[in-house]
């Protein structure tokens, strides 16, 4: 997928959308919304995302589209790791948990076969891309 230069009015129009009908209108990838806390600003932020089921488990992953950077909700998560979760009809709290280990390298191969774009995504940003657990708090 190729992202528009104006990244921010885009996800705004995801987030407009995602609230009005539940995702329904965005096609076939299973999207969330991540809220965190700005490491910086206080200010809460709301980003769209793509997630994959694993179990109980709902995981994002930090590709950034392949940018080189990580993306700053995962920054902001890592700083402060309660964000708030949401999915077609719910709302809840959850903590953000970075994978690791055999988790990491098991879930990461497994969401690339599903997913080969993660695999670009990976080649372009020349770094570990980052997944990260939400682990429903309330």
């Amino acid at each position: 997928m190729t992202m528009p230069e104006d990244v921010l009015t885009y996800n705004r129009t995801l987030i407009e959308q995602f609230r009005a009908d539940g995702g329904e209108s965005l096609g076939n990838r299973p999207l969330l919304l991540l809220s965190t806390v700005g490491r910086r600003s206080g200010q809460e932020r709301t980003s769209p995302m793509m997630y994959v089921r694993s179990g109980d488990r709902l995981l994002v992953i930090a590709s950034n589209n392949g940018a080189r950077e990580d993306p700053h909700w995962y920054r902001n998560l890592l700083a402060d790791p309660s964000v708030t979760v949401e999915l077609p009809g719910e709302r809840f709290t959850a903590r953000a948990e970075p994978l690791s280990g055999d988790d990491y390298d098991r879930e990461w191969a497994a969401i690339k076969q599903e997913a080969p774009f993660f695999a670009e995504h990976e080649a372009r940003a020349g770094r570990r891309i980052p997944i990260v657990a939400l682990i429903r708090t309330a």
